[in-house]
């Protein structure tokens, strides 16, 4: 017998797979049509979401949850966003959930010390 997760469960299953570079996981919670538009970009489709989680996962130390609220299909997620080139960034994520996996997700933040932090990386 399966069950399916909760909006608010996939939710944490996708931060804590994020923070450990567990992508195989992260992959089993995103839509095969997940839509992504975020601060520093769109994806379609959840290899190209992939791909961009990666890219950040690359410079990404630890998430730090301050607040999650779920309601139905939709969680908000408040966090730090700790990276190896800028100072923490508070970031808001909201994310819809269909069928078991994520749908949409919208994510939101100042990039500007994360993008000075890129640049100086080279």
């Amino acid at each position: 017998m399966t069950t399916t997760k909760t909006a608010r469960e996939l939710a944490e299953i996708y931060y804590t797979a994020w923070e450990a570079g567990d992508f195989e996981t992260l992959r089993g919670v995103l839509a095969e049509d997940v839509d992504f538009v975020g601060t520093l970009g769109a994806a379609s489709g959840a290899e190209e979401a992939l791909a961009g989680l990666k890219g950040l996962g690359r410079v990404l130390e630890k998430i730090d949850v301050r607040v999650r609220v779920a309601e139905g299909d939709e969680v908000i997620t408040w966090f730090d966003l700790h990276t190896s080139v800028a100072p923490p960034t508070p970031t808001m994520n909201w994310m819809h959930v269909e069928n078991g996996s994520i749908t949409r997700i919208r994510v939101t933040f100042d990039p500007r010390e994360l993008l000075a932090g890129f640049e100086k990386r080279g």
